[in-house]
């Protein structure tokens, strides 16, 4: 019989925000499996994971490179599939845990797809607070009211895009801001929007921090875990 596979979203970084069915099921896994860039340090999903469940896990070091060649990351994506299969076909149950929630901008979900080929592998997704969301919450500030559109954008890649989105809703999310920051300050500046925005890093962290003052940031190294959130009604009796 073939093991189970288990995706897991770990929450924003605070470890108190793990939810009780993530508890449970880390506590009876055989295999943990966590990603990692080629550049990156500790996996930040195991450090809230180790914060909370006291056991020693059997780790499986799962490599995703920072690339934007879909040759590459295929290859990568394919071994780590491979990696897990041989687990599950074992017998074995095998969790891969993610930031945030593992079906919103994760690499949880090209593994997924990998893993479901094989029809006789059971899979369960659990879902985790999404930074978004623990942004407004820290903020104590609604993402969206009444009839107001919301929008959740990446912000890497393409300024173009931002634009057109800026101008359809009423809310606007970007995620991974850290690169295109200062390009983005431009473009808010140039939509009259500049004094709408909220610049969130690491939330959920003890170093958690927010500003309005964007002007203020530019120029300056972010952290990865950034957002930058934009409210056209504006930010009621947030300083």
């Amino acid at each position: 019989m073939k093991g189970k596979f288990y995706g897991i979203g770990v929450g924003p970084g605070n470890p108190e925000l793990l939810t009780l069915r993530a508890y449970k099921v880390l506590k009876e896994i055989d295999v943990l499996c966590t990603p990692k860039a080629k550049t990156e340090g500790d996996s930040l999903a195991l450090s809230i994971v180790n914060q909370v469940v006291e056991r020693e896990f059997t780790l499986l070091e799962l490599v995703f490179p920072m690339s934007r060649d879909e040759q590459v990351l295929k290859e990568h994506w394919d071994m780590a599939a491979q990696q897990v299969m041989e687990l599950l076909n074992r017998g074995q149950s095998v969790a891969f845990i993610t930031i945030g929630d593992p079906m919103f901008y994760s690499t949880y979900a090209y593994l997924l797809k990998r893993i479901t080929k094989d029809p006789a592998v059971e899979v369960e997704t659990i879902p985790g607070i999404t930074a978004f969301s623990a942004c407004s919450s820290f903020l104590n500030q609604p993402l969206a009211e009444a009839e107001e559109k919301i929008a959740v954008i990446p912000a890497a890649y393409d300024l173009g895009h931002i634009r057109e989105t800026l101008s359809k809703f009423e809310n606007v999310v970007m995620m991974k801001v850290n690169k295109a920051f200062d390009e983005i300050v431009e473009v808010l500046r140039e939509l009259g929007l500049l004094d709408k925005g909220v610049f969130i890093s690491r939330c959920g962290y003890p170093d958690q921090f927010y500003t309005r003052d964007l002007e203020s940031l530019v120029g300056q190294p972010k952290d990865y875990m950034s957002i930058l959130i934009v409210k056209k009604a504006g930010w009621e009796g947030l300083v």
